[in-house]
């Protein structure tokens, strides 16, 4: 018999928690130790590159979100791409919801991302 099976729906719970670790819950606390984690939008709030960002032609519009989000729009598709970016120093990484990842680079107040220019949105 599977330890599952013996043990039921809690059992497998456990057994996850052990190998994936605590699901953290939207109040930013584990919800299996109750400790409090970092919420990304309070390291993210008053980054220069949160804010809009756009193409010349402004066909793509990404804007990068205080909650370490992004919601990218192209053309008339809002919501084009949405998931969860990193920026460390010069360099931001993207992870879409659908699991695609990609990353840019911001040189003298431009994004080069995904080879496209973007321009900050005053």
């Amino acid at each position: 018999m599977r330890y599952t099976e013996t043990r039921g729906l809690a059992g497998a719970i456990a057994a996850a928690m052990v190998i994936f670790g605590p699901v953290a819950s939207d109040q930013g606390r584990s919800q299996a130790t109750g400790i409090s984690t970092p919420k990304p939008e309070n390291s993210m709030k008053n980054h220069p590159y949160v804010g809009m960002w756009v193409t010349a032609d402004g066909h793509v519009r990404q804007e990068l979100l205080a909650n370490g989000r992004y919601d990218e729009a192209r053309g008339a598709r809002k919501s084009a791409y949405q998931g969860r970016y990193q920026v460390t120093g010069s360099h931001i990484d993207y992870w879409d919801d659908t699991g695609f990842t990609a990353d840019g680079t911001f040189v003298d107040g431009v994004l080069y991302h995904g080879g496209m220019v973007f321009y900050r949105e005053r």
